[in-house]
């Protein structure tokens, strides 16, 4: 069995991406950025960003959430699970169900001038309909020799097909001008 998981992990080849959509925040920023029909003919979905919230304040940054097929239904999404640093200090966290899933990563905020966070953000699975819908990231952002790192994983309590997906900040309102997505389909073996 853990030979089965181990196999079913391992990245896909170059050749097997195919691009699906991609979205570009204009000015002023936007509330959310989302995926619409999408095709039922890949194995597993990745998104690539890079992206900024508007969170203001003195902080680091802002958790990037997902939802899908617009549901926000507060108990359909389970444990957000975390591991992130700076490079002198890890920490480990998890949160239970929201209206969202914390899984898809981190946003650098406003404090960071024209810094924006990298994300690869892997949905496995997308189609299974025996299944619920395991989301997993890595997300990081340098801040002229300060930054972050992070390992996230989420979980959609639901086994239907995923065809629309909805990314947010969690604390900020926009997504900051500039930050951009792109939706790409991995092909089965």
């Amino acid at each position: 069995m853990i030979l089965g998981i181990l196999a079913s992990s391992q990245p896909a080849a170059a050749g097997d991406y195919e691009s699906i959509a991609t979205v570009t925040v204009g000015a002023g920023g936007s509330s959310s950025v989302q995926f619409t029909s999408i095709p039922s003919t890949f194995a597993h979905l990745q998104i690539r960003c890079i992206v900024q919230s508007n969170r203001g304040g003195n902080v680091g940054g802002d958790d990037l959430v997902i939802q899908f097929n617009g549901d926000s239904t507060y108990t359909n999404y389970g444990y957000t699970h975390r591991l992130y640093g700076s490079g002198s200090s890890a920490t480990a966290d998890s949160f239970n169900s929201s209206q969202q899933s914390r899984g898809a990563g981190w946003m650098s905020a406003n404090q960071h001038t024209n810094i924006l966070s990298g994300n690869v953000i892997d949905v496995l699975d997308y189609q299974n309909t025996n299944k619920n819908k395991t989301i997993r990231a890595l997300s990081g952002a340098d801040y002229n020799g300060s930054g972050y790192v992070m390992f996230s994983s989420g979980c959609w309590y639901n086994t239907n097909s995923i065809t629309s997906i909805l990314l947010k900040p969690d604390n900020g309102t926009l997504i900051n001008q500039y930050s951009t997505f792109a939706l790409y389909g991995i092909k089965s073996a």
